[in-house]
């Protein structure tokens, strides 16, 4: 287990408030006419069975980078992964798929070079085409161990004299195309994409001057995935909302027996501590009072019942109604308001309401809003909320480190 005590908290407090943006250089800010910009970007789209583009919205995120720096007549180099080949070639997660959705979102050919160094990478970047995709990073095991020398043959093979981050997502990977090779640049030539400004403006604004009452809310599985977040949110927030299959843990640590709903037995401690931290600040911490049970997820004799009554044979699979208002009334005056994570099974219809509820009532706030994590954010672009959202991150794990108060290895490249 991992330790929370007073002391601990105490001397996480100053890290709460990062500045984000201090010190990098944004594209949209700087001459970069007429270069040659190797741009790391996340194509790491999800496929179907057939191996066809089922969301392209991380490739549509880009555009503007990208667009931008053909305006400046810059020839654009695009770097990704996609999946986990630890090192090897494979073929399923291979980027010549996305080269193709590319060309039609742009209107514009795009080359695809399968390899991402070599002869193949020197040869296309000195063809007529502006924009070139290169291979899948990962097929490299030099990517995942940060390899600088890995990093200098992608530098060496492109010949690219700027260096543009606009892969939010991965930036707190300490892999060699989002770390070692942006220190290959001098510090003039390292950029930060559109879309990156976007983020770090965004987070920037929740930690450094958020408007009152802030209020959090957390979902999702386990406790021990978010106890840095949870910790840091003790030092920025007024209210703290804990829903999903986590809440079990903190339910739990209060004394009420949740059946066969998901505990993390090694975390009621912390659970304990951070109810008693969040005691002592001052900060309203809300737990579900109400929870959808069944007796398996495949929603069997679903039912509503108090927390306090959950059957032993039954398993808490969503919030319940009285839950719902309860995290509505608590939100009504929020200013600013940031979600991670879903309220329940929500792929599941029978599990789903509380998560879309919870969408309903960000989009209709007037509050400053921002949802973070792929789960959620897939939520949210199911009901078509997503342009009542104040801001929506592309990241995931690299979202859930920023709200720990870490620095990401990606931006920090950027800076040092």
């Amino acid at each position: 287990m991992e330790k929370f005590d007073e002391d601990q908290s105490e001397s996480d407090s100053h890290k709460a408030k990062p500045k984000l943006a201090e010190g990098i250089r944004f594209i949209d800010e700087n001459n970069i006419r007429e270069k040659i910009a190797l741009v790391r970007v996340d194509f790491n789209v999800p496929k179907d069975e057939t191996g066809q583009i089922i969301d392209d919205r991380r490739i549509r995120a880009v555009l503007p980078t990208i667009n931008h720096l053909l305006d400046e007549r810059c020839k654009v180099i695009l770097l990704s992964h996609m999946g986990r080949p630890k090192g090897k070639i494979v073929q399923e997660l291979s980027l010549s798929i996305v080269s193709k959705r590319l060309s039609r979102l742009l209107e514009k050919e795009v080359l695809f070079v399968d390899d991402c160094i070599g002869e193949k990478v020197k040869n296309a970047v000195k063809s007529d085409y502006e924009i070139i995709l290169l291979e899948n990073v990962r097929f490299h095991e030099g990517e995942t161990k940060d390899d600088i020398n890995f990093a200098k043959l992608i530098k060496d093979s492109t010949g690219a004299n700027i260096y543009v981050n606009d892969a939010f997502a991965v930036s707190h990977r300490k892999h060699a195309s989002v770390h070692s090779l942006a220190k290959l640049f001098d510090k003039k030539d390292r950029f930060a994409g559109i879309l990156m400004k976007k983020e770090l403006l965004a987070m920037e604004r929740i930690f450094e001057n958020p408007r009152k009452p802030f209020a959090a809310i957390v979902g999702g599985v386990k406790v021990s995935d978010k106890i840095g977040a949870l910790r840091n949110l003790l030092n920025l927030v007024d209210k703290l909302l804990i829903g999903g299959a986590m809440a079990f843990t903190f339910l739990e640590a209060q004394g009420i027996k949740v059946g066969k709903s998901i505990v993390e037995q090694d975390y009621i401690e912390t659970a304990k501590v951070i109810l008693d931290e969040a005691k002592r600040k001052g900060i309203k911490l809300y737990l579900p009072v109400d929870c959808v049970v069944a007796r398996s997820i495949d929603g069997d004799e679903e039912k509503v019942v108090p927390v306090q009554e959950i059957p032993p044979d039954y398993a808490g699979f969503d919030i319940g109604p009285a839950t719902i208002v309860l995290f509505s009334e608590v939100l009504k005056d929020a200013r600013t308001i940031i979600w991670n994570g879903p309220m329940g099974v929500f792929e599941k219809e029978q599990f789903s309401k509380g998560t879309y509820s919870m969408v309903s009532i960000l989009a209709n706030s007037t509050a400053f809003t921002v949802v973070g994590g792929g789960d959620t954010d897939v939520a949210v672009s199911k009901m078509g909320e997503q342009h009542r959202i104040s801001y929506i991150s592309t990241g995931g794990g690299a979202f859930i480190e920023i709200l720990e108060g870490k620095e990401l290895p990606g931006i920090a490249a950027l800076r040092s």
